[in-house]
Protein backbone atom coordinates (compact mmCIF):
# COMPACT_ATOMS: atom_id res chain seq x y z
CA UNK A 1 0.00 0.00 0.00
CA UNK A 2 1.11 3.49 -1.41
CA UNK A 3 0.82 6.95 0.22
CA UNK A 4 -0.29 8.99 -2.09
CA UNK A 5 1.87 12.09 -2.15
CA UNK A 6 -0.86 14.68 -1.51
CA UNK A 7 -2.10 13.04 1.41
CA UNK A 8 1.55 12.84 2.49
CA UNK A 9 1.81 16.56 2.62
CA UNK A 10 -1.47 16.98 3.68
CA UNK A 11 -0.38 14.73 7.01
CA UNK A 12 3.07 16.40 7.07
CA UNK A 13 0.87 19.85 7.72
CA UNK A 14 -1.32 18.69 10.23
CA UNK A 15 1.42 17.43 12.05
CA UNK A 16 3.87 20.95 11.85
CA UNK A 17 0.89 22.31 14.13
CA UNK A 18 0.33 19.41 16.63
CA UNK A 19 0.61 20.96 20.09
CA UNK A 20 2.24 18.20 22.83
CA UNK A 21 1.78 20.57 25.69
CA UNK A 22 -1.54 21.07 25.57
CA UNK A 23 -4.22 18.21 26.45
CA UNK A 24 -7.66 17.34 28.28
CA UNK A 25 -8.70 15.54 30.91
CA UNK A 26 -12.53 13.54 30.56
CA UNK A 27 -13.34 12.69 33.82
CA UNK A 28 -16.53 9.94 33.62
CA UNK A 29 -17.65 11.58 31.00
CA UNK A 30 -18.82 9.00 29.96
CA UNK A 31 -21.96 10.23 26.72
CA UNK A 32 -20.51 9.10 23.40
CA UNK A 33 -21.25 12.01 21.08
CA UNK A 34 -19.66 14.35 23.92
CA UNK A 35 -16.47 12.31 24.02
CA UNK A 36 -16.80 12.85 20.19
CA UNK A 37 -17.39 16.07 20.14
CA UNK A 38 -14.15 16.62 22.10
CA UNK A 39 -12.11 15.16 20.36
CA UNK A 40 -13.27 16.76 17.24
CA UNK A 41 -12.20 19.89 19.13
CA UNK A 42 -8.74 18.60 19.71
CA UNK A 43 -8.28 17.78 16.39
CA UNK A 44 -8.85 20.87 15.42
CA UNK A 45 -6.37 22.89 17.59
CA UNK A 46 -3.99 20.16 17.44
CA UNK A 47 -3.90 18.26 20.48
CA UNK A 48 -1.98 14.74 19.53
CA UNK A 49 -3.88 13.10 23.03
CA UNK A 50 -5.96 13.41 25.42
CA UNK A 51 -6.97 11.15 28.56
CA UNK A 52 -10.37 9.33 29.62
CA UNK A 53 -10.40 8.59 33.51
CA UNK A 54 -14.12 6.50 33.31
CA UNK A 55 -15.45 3.55 35.09
CA UNK A 56 -16.30 2.10 31.43
CA UNK A 57 -13.62 -0.02 30.68
CA UNK A 58 -14.31 1.08 26.75
CA UNK A 59 -15.76 4.26 25.51
CA UNK A 60 -17.41 4.25 22.49
CA UNK A 61 -16.93 6.95 20.34
CA UNK A 62 -20.21 8.24 17.29
CA UNK A 63 -18.17 8.15 14.25
CA UNK A 64 -20.92 10.47 13.05
CA UNK A 65 -20.10 12.91 15.13
CA UNK A 66 -16.22 13.19 15.38
CA UNK A 67 -16.03 12.75 11.56
CA UNK A 68 -13.23 10.61 11.57
CA UNK A 69 -11.12 12.57 14.52
CA UNK A 70 -10.64 9.66 16.52
CA UNK A 71 -8.65 8.25 14.60
CA UNK A 72 -6.07 11.30 14.26
CA UNK A 73 -6.15 12.04 18.43
CA UNK A 74 -4.91 9.00 21.19
CA UNK A 75 -7.50 9.01 23.70
CA UNK A 76 -5.25 7.12 26.65
CA UNK A 77 -7.87 5.30 28.74
CA UNK A 78 -7.73 3.67 32.30
CA UNK A 79 -5.33 5.60 34.86
CA UNK A 80 -6.75 6.99 38.21
CA UNK A 81 -7.31 11.01 38.09
CA UNK A 82 -4.23 11.45 40.92
CA UNK A 83 -1.91 9.33 38.88
CA UNK A 84 -3.07 10.91 35.05
CA UNK A 85 -2.91 14.57 36.98
CA UNK A 86 0.77 13.63 38.70
CA UNK A 87 2.81 12.67 35.23
CA UNK A 88 1.23 15.63 33.36
CA UNK A 89 2.49 17.67 36.29
CA UNK A 90 5.80 15.62 35.91
CA UNK A 91 5.88 17.03 32.27
CA UNK A 92 5.59 20.72 33.46
CA UNK A 93 1.68 21.18 32.89
CA UNK A 94 -0.16 23.52 34.74
CA UNK A 95 -3.85 22.07 35.12
CA UNK A 96 -7.12 23.96 34.97
CA UNK A 97 -10.28 22.76 36.52
CA UNK A 98 -13.56 24.04 35.23
CA UNK A 99 -15.75 24.63 38.38
CA UNK A 100 -17.71 27.57 39.95
CA UNK A 101 -16.23 28.11 43.62
CA UNK A 102 -14.43 31.10 45.36
CA UNK A 103 -11.72 30.59 43.95
CA UNK A 104 -12.02 30.36 40.49
CA UNK A 105 -11.02 33.09 37.65
CA UNK A 106 -12.55 33.35 34.31
CA UNK A 107 -11.04 31.63 32.07
CA UNK A 108 -9.61 34.54 29.80
CA UNK A 109 -7.81 35.93 33.17
CA UNK A 110 -5.23 32.70 32.73
CA UNK A 111 -1.99 32.52 30.52
CA UNK A 112 -2.42 29.35 28.50
CA UNK A 113 0.89 29.78 26.84
CA UNK A 114 2.96 26.77 28.61
CA UNK A 115 1.79 23.59 28.95
CA UNK A 116 -1.70 23.34 29.68
CA UNK A 117 -4.27 20.46 30.87
CA UNK A 118 -7.80 21.28 31.40
CA UNK A 119 -10.04 18.58 33.20
CA UNK A 120 -13.37 18.45 32.00
CA UNK A 121 -16.04 16.75 34.71
CA UNK A 122 -18.81 14.43 34.44
CA UNK A 123 -22.03 16.03 32.51
CA UNK A 124 -24.60 16.15 35.61
CA UNK A 125 -21.86 16.33 38.53
CA UNK A 126 -19.01 18.19 37.32
CA UNK A 127 -15.51 17.33 38.50
CA UNK A 128 -14.81 15.13 41.35
CA UNK A 129 -13.81 16.28 45.31
CA UNK A 130 -10.67 14.57 44.17
CA UNK A 131 -9.90 15.99 40.86
CA UNK A 132 -10.57 19.65 42.30
CA UNK A 133 -8.06 19.43 44.72
CA UNK A 134 -5.49 18.43 42.76
CA UNK A 135 -6.27 21.38 39.98
CA UNK A 136 -3.42 24.27 40.15
CA UNK A 137 -6.14 26.75 39.27
CA UNK A 138 -10.03 26.30 39.02
CA UNK A 139 -11.69 28.62 36.03
CA UNK A 140 -15.26 29.46 35.31
CA UNK A 141 -16.56 30.66 31.65
CA UNK A 142 -19.04 33.98 32.70
CA UNK A 143 -22.91 33.06 31.68
CA UNK A 144 -25.38 35.68 31.91
CA UNK A 145 -28.41 33.08 31.24
CA UNK A 146 -30.45 31.07 33.89
CA UNK A 147 -28.71 28.09 32.87
CA UNK A 148 -24.90 28.36 34.59
CA UNK A 149 -23.35 25.75 32.73
CA UNK A 150 -22.40 24.65 29.22
CA UNK A 151 -22.53 21.36 27.69
CA UNK A 152 -18.75 19.72 28.55
CA UNK A 153 -18.06 19.24 24.80
CA UNK A 154 -19.29 23.38 23.92
CA UNK A 155 -17.01 24.27 27.31
CA UNK A 156 -14.20 22.33 25.78
CA UNK A 157 -14.84 24.37 22.84
CA UNK A 158 -13.91 27.45 24.54
CA UNK A 159 -11.28 27.04 26.58
CA UNK A 160 -9.01 24.98 23.66
CA UNK A 161 -10.21 27.95 21.59
CA UNK A 162 -8.87 30.54 23.86
CA UNK A 163 -6.05 28.64 24.15
CA UNK A 164 -5.25 29.27 20.46
CA UNK A 165 -5.85 32.65 20.27
CA UNK A 166 -3.32 33.14 22.99
CA UNK A 167 -0.99 31.59 21.21
CA UNK A 168 -1.28 33.17 18.26
CA UNK A 169 -0.94 36.57 19.93
CA UNK A 170 2.29 35.44 21.34
CA UNK A 171 3.48 33.95 18.29
CA UNK A 172 3.53 30.58 20.36
CA UNK A 173 1.99 28.07 17.59
CA UNK A 174 4.48 25.64 16.38
CA UNK A 175 4.64 25.95 12.53
CA UNK A 176 7.35 23.73 11.62
CA UNK A 177 6.84 20.71 13.92
CA UNK A 178 8.43 22.00 16.75
CA UNK A 179 4.97 21.22 18.87
CA UNK A 180 6.30 17.62 18.95
CA UNK A 181 9.55 15.87 19.64
CA UNK A 182 11.00 14.58 16.44
CA UNK A 183 10.70 10.84 17.08
CA UNK A 184 7.46 11.02 18.47
CA UNK A 185 6.25 13.33 14.57
CA UNK A 186 8.27 10.42 13.40
CA UNK A 187 6.04 7.57 15.30
CA UNK A 188 2.30 9.80 14.53
CA UNK A 189 3.29 10.10 10.36
CA UNK A 190 3.44 6.66 9.89
CA UNK A 191 0.80 5.46 12.06
CA UNK A 192 -1.39 8.35 10.45
CA UNK A 193 -0.23 7.48 7.08
CA UNK A 194 -0.10 3.34 7.35
CA UNK A 195 -2.37 2.60 10.33
CA UNK A 196 -2.92 -0.64 9.16
CA UNK A 197 0.35 -1.73 8.84
CA UNK A 198 1.09 -0.21 11.91
CA UNK A 199 -1.53 -2.21 14.07
CA UNK A 200 0.54 -5.03 12.62
CA UNK A 201 4.16 -4.29 13.82
CA UNK A 202 2.76 -2.93 17.62
CA UNK A 203 0.97 -6.70 17.66
CA UNK A 204 4.20 -8.28 16.98
CA UNK A 205 5.97 -6.06 19.02
CA UNK A 206 8.63 -4.33 16.05
CA UNK A 207 9.81 -0.95 15.40
CA UNK A 208 8.03 0.90 12.52
CA UNK A 209 10.15 1.28 9.56
CA UNK A 210 11.13 4.59 8.01
CA UNK A 211 9.76 6.36 5.46
CA UNK A 212 11.26 8.44 2.60
CA UNK A 213 10.91 12.30 1.93
CA UNK A 214 7.99 11.16 -0.77
CA UNK A 215 6.02 9.25 2.34
CA UNK A 216 6.89 5.72 1.00
CA UNK A 217 8.21 2.87 3.39
CA UNK A 218 11.61 2.70 2.97
CA UNK A 219 12.13 -1.62 3.37
CA UNK A 220 14.74 -2.72 5.00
Amino acid sequence: MSLLPRRFKRLEFVLNYRMSDLTVILEDVEKSHNISAILRTCDAVGIPEAYAISSEKRLRVFKNTALGSQKWIRLNHGESILRAITRLKQRGFKIYGTQLNQGSIEYYNCNFVGPTAFILGAEKWGLSKNAAELVDQAISIPMIGMVQSLNVSVANAVLLFEVLRQRQVYNALPKIGEGLAREHKKKLLFEYGYPQVANSYRSKKLLYPDIDSYGQIIKG
